[in-house]
């Protein structure tokens, strides 16, 4: 039990899926998938195509959007002494060429211990072991590393997702543009350049901020009361003109905030004051959002089907209410939709 003696627990936010349910590969065309609207406020649901979103935007709207890239984060190599094939994934910048990283298998890479990839094109030296056994890595390369890594590294895909990505860019947003991120804000896959230009012209304000999602977003709760789980901290960035935008749009009540996926909100919520003004700057956040929050700048979300007793969908519960998303939830099982990354979306108005 937490200190103020509140239990929200683990279990009130489990459904069983059917695995013949997580989409494997992305569509043919992004804006094809499925959309569930649930208002919110009356719990009601309604069954779209993706691409119909222009119907339920009005104009004076501000979407939100991360507009942070995926980079080619996991590199097979092999230990230099012995040959054995080993992982890293690369979770985030810590300067220079030193990054935190993941290791696989873990006992194979010990500080001093070095890795060779793609023939030595790119190499990698361990030197310490930081917490819940993350690795701090030192690389050296000739040339310049982004391209290296473009060239040697592979997407970070979700466990849950078997298949081999045939084209790299579908776990990318087509607004993709600030390196950093080991994960996909993955409800801006369903947009193309030609639905975002329909949804500009239609007088929808369209404001990119940055969150460099990190691996932890997608940690598992293990504690059985939520409140005692501690997110690990992302990156984010909000321009000046991202703020002013997003503040003009709450204080003149000509439309409302929606993100663009739980990055999005998690960032604008992060970056809030209590009377709701959004600040500009830059920073790192483990803001975890659950039943009770008070949301300060988001009005409305658009997000994919979430993990059960994940983060992620006691974020949309604390939007919509636990029993009206799952109830939401239910409805897309028994309707067929495609789950969690490469799946189909949600619009919580």
């Amino acid at each position: 039990m937490n200190e103020t003696g509140k239990v929200i627990k683990k279990s009130d936010f489990y459904y069983d899926l059917p695995e013949e349910l997580i989409a494997q590969d992305p569509l043919l065309k992004r804006d094809d998938s499925r959309l569930l609207v649930l208002d919110k406020e009356t719990g009601r649901t309604e069954h779209r195509i993706f691409h119909e979103i222009t119907e339920l935007l009005q104009p004076g709207d501000c979407l939100v959007l991360n507009n942070t890239k995926v980079i080619p984060a996991r590199l097979l190599g092999v230990k230099e002494e012995t040959g054995a094939a080993v992982e890293i994934l690369l979770l985030r910048n810590r300067g220079g060429d030193i990054w935190e990283a993941i290791v696989r298998p873990g006992k194979k890479l010990r500080p001093g211990a070095r890795v060779s990839f793609g023939d030595g094109l790119l190499k990698a030296e361990i030197l310490e072991i930081g917490e819940e056994g993350n690795r701090l890595v030192r690389f050296s390369y000739d040339g310049i590393f982004e391209e290296i890594l473009d060239r040697l590294g592979e997407m970070p895909l979700p466990p849950y997702i078997t298949h081999k990505l045939a084209d790299k860019d579908r776990y990318q947003t087509v607004y993709a543009k600030r390196e950093g991120s080991a994960a996909a804000p993955t409800a801006g896959l369903h947009f193309t350049d030609e639905l975002l230009e329909e949804i500009r012209e239609m007088g929808v304000d369209l404001v990119y901020i940055t969150l460099h999602v990190g691996l932890g977003t997608f940690r598992p709760v293990k504690a059985d009361n939520i409140l005692e789980h501690h997110m690990h901290s992302e990156y984010y960035e909000i321009s000046e003109e991202a703020a002013a935008l997003i503040n003009e749009t709450k204080q003149s009540g000509k439309g409302r905030v929606i993100c663009v996926g739980t990055t999005s909100c998690r960032t604008v919520e992060s970056a809030a004051s209590e009377d709701g003004i959004l600040r500009a700057g830059s920073g790192e956040t483990d803001i975890f959002i659950y039943p009770g929050y008070r949301f300060k700048i988001l009005d409305a979300l658009i997000t994919n089907f979430h993990l059960p007793e994940s983060t992620l969908l006691m974020l949309v519960s604390a939007l919509a209410g636990r029993e009206r998303v799952m109830e939401a939830y239910r409805q897309a099982i028994e309707k067929r939709y495609r789950f969690f990354s490469f799946g189909d979306a949600m619009f919580i108005k």
